[in-house]
Order: structure tokens, then C-alpha cells, then sequence
């Protein structure tokens, strides 16, 4: 996925403010599986319940990222550390040694690097007794599973000052997974950036105790690799925990690239502004998908509810062009304005100068509509709509009223973007703003 031109981040970053500098960029590993790494009994090897337990080593470096980004603090996504461990020729979910690490930190240019592992230690089961009015929603197996004990391990590695910080642990009762991975999160917010730690009695503020099979289910969802599997994992996950977004979101791009809007929307829908912080990327990542599928289904007054909460707070390039579309639809007299600041990130983009011509041409701006058009052509020559528009521009020639079938075809042409990169926009702001 190619990151916008820097100029496009530099656009209005130095005019706002109210926004604390954010720490450095983190990448947080999986973290192993301390068991695959010893030898293991005869009897260990054969008990099913705890057998494929790697999962929770993926959930705890989810949930972490998850809970750090809420903070502000920039971190790479489960994709580009996979793609990075890839590229090195590392073993998924294996054991890294301190230059592996090291090495997945300069390979993703990460300044900060939280690696680490779990173990599990089943508990020994009491002699079983009938229960017949139990009402738990774990089965046998689950239920021996989640009496086991959970130690977590964890510790920072400082790339730029070449310092490895001191190991921290959390240990509790698997079922309690969300709680350890909530503090096990304000541990390393108080290494990687403490003023955005909240008091230790605030800790659980970071995520909420979601149930350990929904989470379960979610991160299966996203290690799995056939399509139908991942969306049946997220579905299982959102119908246990309804406070469980994480589901949502995956649920909503799942059916926006199926191109199903309105199921996309029902999904995305679901995911309340009210929980999440200011600070929430997670959130404003998922207002951009929920303002493109609205946009999508013909609910162009809501897409321009979606992308204007987001611009209030990230002036990004992408926003304010897809802003101005659905106000173009809604032949609102701002979106040329919206239009004209997202070109002013990036005067390049050809969608950029394509729509602002658009809505231009629509007002009778021939004169400037036309050198806006030049200009896409000027990239792309073979763009038949910017020739057709220019030519108009050329002879004056507005849209004419009617059902005329000539001007059918130029209604509804302006072009959306649809990839979200936020974080580009913060990591160069910390930049701007740590050198003055």
C-alpha cells in the first residue's frame, strides 16, 4: 500500500493544534509460545484442550497495539510485521533472538520494538461433579482450559539508543485474558510513552474485558486464510460479545470489498463514537470505511457526516477529497471549497485536480474548470471523461437540464479515494514538531 506524497501529510499540520506529540513508532511482535519451545511430556502432547494455543500469542500483541493506539501511540499493523517477518525468512510465532528483533525493527524503521512470550499451565482438574443447571457458555474442554494459569512476558528494545528495557510479566487465570493484556498495555505505555499511561487504577480504561471465546474467535478470524473461515471466526466473535468492535470492523471491510454496502454499513454502524477516545485511530479508520460505503449506498448526507468527523481532526488529503464528493452529490456549494484543500496537499493527484474541475465544469467555471482538466490529462492522457469535460469547458457547455441520454453519462462522476493513511500523517507531525 503506497503511502500519500509528504506533501500531502505537511497540509495543515502546523495550523492545528491541541494534539500532544506522539511517541515513537512501535512495532509490536507476536508473542510465542514459551511451550512449543520445551520439551513437552508424552502427556502434554496428547491433552487436546491444550493443544493450538498460539493464537493467544496473536491476541496479546492485537489487543496491545489496539490499546497503545487509543493512547496515540503510532504502531504497525499484524500485516506489515507479517510482511516484514516474511521478507526476513523468520518462522511465524517462533522464538526471536535479540538480533531477529533488532532486525524486524530496522526492517519496518520502528524505534521501538515490544517483543515477548507466554506459557500456560493447565490446572489440575477436581474430581468432576454433576452440574446440571450450569449455565456457563464455555464447554467441558474450554472450561478445563480457562482454569488454567497464564504467564506473560514482555520487554521493550530501544532501536535508536540500542537498549533493551527490563522485563515485565502478568500472570492470572486465562479466562481473564483481556484484563492481563489491558495492564500488560499500561506496562509498555509507561516505558514507550509514559505521560499517555493512565493512573494504574485506570488501567482497565484501555480496553474493555471482552469474553475470552469472542476473542478467541476474532483472532482466529484474522489468522485464517480462506475467506469464508475468517468471515464465519468474526461473525462467531461479534454475536458473543456485542461490546466487542474489533469484529465489527472486519465484518464492514469484509462486505465493502464484496462491494455489499448496505451489509458494510449495518456492520460499521455498529461501532459507537462513544467509546473511543480522541486519540482513537481504530475508530477514525473505520468512520473512513463507514463514510465510503454510505457513500456507496446513496446515503451521501451520512458519508458527509462520516468524513467531516474525521477531517475535524485529520486534515488528510484523502478525507477532505471524498468530504467534497458527497457534498458534490449533495450539490453543496463547499465542496469545491473541500475540494481546493485536499488538491492543496497534494496538487499531483489527479483525482484531486479531476474533481475540483468536476465541480467547477457544474458551476459554469469553464476558465478554471478546463486548466484543472489539462492537468489530469497531463498525467493520463487516455482519460476519456477529463477529455469529454474539457471539451465542454471548451465550448462554454454546462449541464443541460433534461434526461438527455448525451448528459447521463456526466452525472455522478466524481472519484473517490479509498485508502486511509493516518498514521503517516501523526509520524510526520512528530517529526515537524520534535524539531522545533
Amino acid at each position: 500500500m503506497q503511502r500519500p506524497p509528504i506533501t500531502a501529510i505537511l497540509s495543515g499540520i502546523l495550523a492545528i493544534g491541541g494534539i500532544p506529540a506522539l511517541a515513537d513508532t512501535v512495532a509490536v511482535l507476536p508473542f510465542w509460545n514459551q511451550a512449543s519451545s520445551n520439551q513437552r511430556t508424552s502427556a502434554q502432547a496428547d491433552s487436546a484442550p491444550t493443544s493450538n494455543l498460539d493464537w493467544i500469542g496473536e491476541s496479546i500483541a492485537e489487543m496491545v497495539r489496539e490499546a497503545i493506539g487509543a493512547r496515540g501511540v503510532l504502531s504497525f499493523d499484524r500485516t506489515e510485521i507479517q510482511d516484514a517477518v516474511h521478507r526476513l525468512r523468520l518462522h511465524d510465532r517462533a522464538a526471536l533472538s535479540q538480533a531477529s528483533v533488532i532486525k524486524i525493527g530496522e526492517e519496518l524503521d520502528a524505534e521501538q520494538i515490544l517483543s515477548g512470550s507466554f506459557e500456560f499451565t493447565r490446572a489440575i482438574p477436581p474430581p468432576a461433579a454433576p452440574s446440571p443447571t450450569s449455565s456457563s457458555a464455555l464447554s467441558p474442554s474450554r472450561k478445563l482450559l480457562s482454569a488454567g494459569s497464564l504467564k506473560i512476558s514482555a520487554r521493550v528494545m530501544d532501536r535508536r539508543r540500542m537498549r533493551l528495557g527490563p522485563e515485565f510479566f502478568e500472570t492470572g487465570a486465562l479466562e481473564d485474558l483481556a484484563t492481563l493484556e489491558a495492564h500488560l498495555a499500561w506496562q509498555a505505555l509507561r516505558v514507550l510513552a509514559p505521560g499517555m499511561a493512565p493512573p494504574e487504577s485506570d488501567f482497565k480504561t484501555l480496553r474493555p474485558a471482552i469474553r475470552l471465546d469472542a476473542e478467541e474467535n476474532y483472532v482466529r478470524g484474522l489468522l485464517a486464510t480462506d475467506p469464508a473461515q475468517k468471515e464465519k471466526f468474526f461473525l462467531q466473535a461479534a454475536r458473543l460479545d456485542a461490546r466487542f468492535t474489533l469484529p465489527f470492523y472486519q465484518l464492514g471491510l469484509i462486505h465493502s470489498q464484496h462491494k455489499e454496502y448496505r451489509q458494510a454499513v449495518t456492520w460499521l454502524e455498529k461501532i459507537p463514537a462513544e467509546k473511543t477516545t480522541p486519540d482513537d485511530m481504530h475508530y477514525r479508520s473505520a468512520s473512513f470505511l463507514l463514510g465510503l460505503a454510505r457513500f456507496q449506498s446513496g446515503d451521501f448526507p451520512g458519508a458527509q457526516k462520516a468524513f467531516q468527523s474525521i477531517a475535524e481532526t485529520v486534515p488528510l488529503s484523502e478525507v477532505y477529497n471524498n468530504l467534497g464528493a458527497a457534498e458534490s452529490r449533495g450539490n453543496l456549494p463547499q465542496a469545491a471549497d473541500d475540494f481546493r484543500k485536499a488538491l492543496a496537499g497534494d496538487d499531483r493527484d489527479p483525482v484531486y485536480q479531476f474533481n475540483l474541475g468536476y465541480v467547477l465544469w457544474k458551476k459554469g467555471d469553464f476558465t478554471e474548470a478546463a486548466a484543472h482538466f489539462r492537468a489530469v490529462l497531463d498525467r493520463d492522457p487516455e482519460d476519456q471523461v477529463a477529455t469529454l469535460l474539457l471539451g465542454r469547458c471548451l465550448k462554454k457547455q454546462g449541464p443541460r437540464s433534461g434526461v438527455a441520454a448525451a448528459d447521463a453519462r456526466l452525472a455522478g462522476l466524481e472519484r473517490l479515494k479509498t485508502d486511509y493513511q493516518e498514521r503517516a500523517y501523526w509520524q510526520l507531525r512528530a517529526v515537524i514538531e520534535a524539531k522545533q
